[in-house]
């Protein structure tokens, strides 16, 4: 039996097309090194010193502005996820895991969801909740000056957190989602991942970021 050229064509786009979903699905990145911000790009309004290495571990030192995770080429971009990273908080700190955000020079990211991280900051939404939409008020999901795991999953429209294993989200953003006021990117998409420095009394660290894509 003869097989005409468009369909030998439509075969082999199909099957690069599944060889590249298999490799892409599934695929685990290290996001940081520990030694340098390589795949790392910070807003132009971070002053200078607001991001530091020091033992394998990446320290938020004050300022105002955002850490966005490029990649190796400059163009990560995820949907499904499961991500997870290490995360200690100093007394008065405020930072943030955003999601589904992309690279901005200067103010708060647009786009995404932000997944509060603040333990005794005066703003009383805590450690642990999806800012703004599921918010953890008052008692952090994890205390000041230890190390505590931040886990974050996203599936289709269904948005997960935990802290250190105990779940503090389950939301699943409904098909007529109406987002805060103000806030109208505040939704899923797809994207990448920023580290919000909120103010100069900001002290956080972070270590052992990896994210997984999901199908």
């Amino acid at each position: 039996m003869s097989t005409s050229p468009f369909r030998t064509t439509l075969l082999a786009t199909a099957a690069l097309f599944l060889s590249s979903y298999a490799t892409f699905a599934g695929e685990t990145i290290q996001m940081f090194d520990g030694k340098s911000l390589a795949g790392w790009k910070a807003s132009k309004n971070s002053p200078e010193g607001t991001y530091q290495i020091e033992d394998g571990v990446l320290q938020i030192r004050g300022g105002q502005g955002h850490l966005f995770f490029v990649g190796a080429d400059g163009k990560a971009n995820f949907t499904n996820f499961d991500f997870k990273a290490k995360v200690k908080t100093y007394l008065g700190a405020n930072s943030g895991l955003y999601f589904h955000t992309a690279y901005e020079d200067k103010g708060w990211p647009s786009a995404g969801y932000e997944c509060q991280v603040n333990a005794s900051h005066k703003d009383n939404k805590r450690t642990g909740g999806l800012y703004a939409v599921r918010d953890v008020l008052n008692t952090p999901a994890a205390p000041d000056n230890v190390w505590f795991e931040y886990h974050i999953r996203v599936e289709g429209k269904r948005i997960q957190i935990w802290i250190d294993g105990k779940q503090t989200v389950d939301f699943t953003q409904p098909e007529d989602w109406t987002p805060p006021k103000g806030m109208p990117g505040r939704k899923l998409s797809s994207g990448t991942f920023a580290i919000q420095a909120h103010d100069p009394g900001c002290k956080a660290d972070f270590k052992d970021l990896v994210v997984e894509r999901l199908p």
